[in-house]
């Protein structure tokens, strides 16, 4: 299981940061007919969207083509359990992607919409955040 990573960062550790605001960018479809779309904000760890991502595949028979919108580069950090306080910060645990309301996490082709809507409605049971399912032209 080859989990998605960035190949090599400027800097090991990150600030956690806000998750204010929605998606100016990565919020229409671009490469597929169906889509599934954020609905409110969140972390999606790279295991997550690995679930998801095989969820889709195998419900498809690897039919179709799956493209992924996210990828998770921001560090996650933590400290080893039962550990004292202090002591600087945690080494990095994982890695995960910054999602905003309205940004599209997966979108798909080559699928009839019966099936591209029970793949991505399974994708969506993988995930933390509410996802809502869009087509070309519609929502």
């Amino acid at each position: 299981m080859a989990l998605l990573q960035p190949k090599r960062t400027k800097h090991r550790k990150m600030f956690k940061g806000k998750r204010g605001g929605v998606a100016t960018r990565g919020n229409s479809l671009s490469f597929g007919a169906f889509g599934l779309k954020a609905m409110e904000a969140g972390w999606i760890t790279a295991r997550q969207l690995e679930a998801a991502r095989r969820a889709m595949a195998h419900f498809t028979q690897r039919g179709g083509r799956i493209w992924i919108r996210v990828f998770p580069d921001k560090p996650i950090t933590k400290h080893p359990a039962e550990s004292r306080m202090g002591s600087g910060k945690g080494d990095v645990e994982g890695y995960v992607a910054v999602v905003k309301p309205g940004s599209l996490i997966f979108e798909m082709g080559a699928v009839t919409k019966i099936v591209a809507e029970e793949a991505l409605r399974l994708a969506a049971h993988k995930l933390p955040i509410d996802t809502k399912f869009v087509e070309k032209g519609i929502g």
